[in-house]
């Protein structure tokens, strides 16, 4: 069975974040669907619950994905509820950013088990990882990292349309380019950055790319 990426339709309008909210660190929490609602959801951790915001702009990982966006699309929805993809007692990994006090999903993914971290028949059998360093290559598909700390080696990123990249400035030029923006013209070489990644058999998949430090103009 196929884990898929499916956009959450929601009630509420959505508003245009503030560009400050771009700057914001990205996060990851893993626990256990304790309530589920269309516009919120809330995770169990040891000791503690975290609620998340969600909008249009979250996109969520589930087995049968494929299949409920299409019953979505036919009933005249850009997509299916959360209520409709994810239950209580679901374990997942939650990517967020946190503004003013509010905790914002930009991705909810469906795992195996707390104690795998692997999403249901996705592949990804590691919890999100984080490497920094500076960009030695990149284009549309691709991002060569430098690691930092002393070390030598350099990381291979493939990057798609779901990888976001998160700097100052980034919300207001993807707003001028209609909300879609090359990687390319926003991350450029020497730049410093964070990258939030999963392992994909052999491929390292970047989910986000958060930009630390801009490289010298040339």
């Amino acid at each position: 069975m196929k884990s898929l990426s499916i956009a959450i339709a929601v009630a509420a309008v959505t508003l245009a974040a503030p560009a400050s909210s771009f700057a914001q660190e990205t996060k990851t929490a893993r626990g256990t669907v304790s309530i589920v609602a269309d516009d919120s959801l809330t995770i169990k951790m040891p000791g503690n619950q975290l609620k998340f915001a969600v909008d249009a702009k979250t996109t969520v990982e589930v087995v049968g994905g494929g299949t409920r966006t299409r019953e979505a699309q036919q009933a005249g929805q850009p997509g299916p509820k959360l209520t409709a993809v994810l239950k209580v007692g679901q374990p997942v990994t939650v990517t967020y950013t946190e503004a003013n006090g509010v905790m914002h999903a930009s991705s909810v993914r469906a795992i195996a088990s707390l104690g795998a971290g692997a999403a249901a028949g996705a592949g990804r059998e590691n919890a999100p990882k984080t490497m920094n360093g500076m960009v030695n290559v990149v284009s549309p598909t691709e991002l060569i990292l430098s690691g930092s700390g002393g070390v030598t080696s350099t990381f291979t990123f493939s990057i798609d349309g779901s990888t976001k990249v998160i700097g100052t400035g980034a919300g207001t030029a993807a707003a001028a380019a209609g909300g879609k923006i090359p990687v390319t013209d926003l991350v450029k070489r020497g730049d410093r950055v964070s990258v939030t990644y999963h392992q994909m058999g052999s491929t390292l998949h970047a989910a986000e790319i958060r930009v630390t430090g801009k490289g010298a103009a040339k």
